[in-house]
């Protein structure tokens, strides 16, 4: 075969796979509920395949989202056990692994065996041990029940294919005093570079974690693009 043909034939199974949605990834059991395509009036984005999990380590992350900003702002403190939903290849949960310290953990969730190849590959090489990956599936991401200090979902949520599971899997995963913390580029800026399915307004934010057991509790709003919004466990959930 012709070495330009080649290229192309590479070049469209490259772009078909970047959009699959995530859980096809991974074999699932045949009673898992059909994924939702919409959920209280917002359409559910589709998720990001492995094959552009170079996006996540850009060299421009930084700036654009001051990812060290927020993640002092997160309020860990060592001997957590957190929860980085969505880890990919670990952008954030190697350097929580580090705030956490030797007697923390971080829970690195996806539901991409690949991307927890990655996770782990740059924790070996960055000498970091107290991570642990974790597969999940798109209705249950495999967490202790009652044991997780802090669960951040850093521009993830909105890609949930099955909120209402995820969020009732992620609140019994909560300690009494647990929070989760939701990262989502902001909707209501059309100045932020991202496509509109990528994006969460506060509205919406809140009005779907409050129908799921959840109160807000906190926001930091110094984030250049993103929302950043903490919830704990409202008195009145299941």
């Amino acid at each position: 075969m012709p070495p330009r043909v080649s290229l192309v034939i590479l070049v469209w199974l490259c772009t078909t796979a970047l959009s699959l949605r995530a859980q096809d990834a991974v074999a699932e059991p045949a009673t898992l509920p059909p994924p939702l395509t919409h959920y209280l009036g917002r359409e559910i984005a589709q998720t990001m395949h492995y094959l552009g999990a170079e996006w996540l380590t850009r060299d421009t992350r930084e700036r654009e989202e001051r990812a060290t900003e927020m993640l002092e702002n997160l309020g860990v403190r060592p001997g957590m056990t957190v929860c980085d939903m969505g880890c990919g290849n670990g952008y954030h949960a190697l350097r929580l692994a580090k705030m956490v310290g030797p007697e923390g953990k971080v829970l690195g969730v996806d539901i991409q065996r690949e991307m927890l190849q990655f996770l782990t590959e740059r924790a070996e090489k960055e000498n970091v041990s107290n991570v642990e990956p974790i597969h999940g599936s798109p209705v249950d991401p495999h967490l202790p029940e009652g044991q997780v200090d802090l669960i951040l979902c850093v521009d993830v949520y909105h890609e949930f294919s099955h909120p209402q599971h995820m969020l009732t899997a992620m609140r019994k995963s909560l300690a009494p005093r647990g929070r989760l913390v939701l990262v989502e580029f902001r909707a209501e800026d059309p100045e932020v570079p991202i496509k509109p399915l990528h994006k969460m307004s506060k509205k919406q934010i809140n009005q779907e974690l409050t129908a799921n057991g959840f109160k807000l509790v906190q926001e930091f709003d110094g984030l250049p693009w993103q929302h950043m919004m903490f919830f704990e466990k409202s008195a009145n959930g299941e």
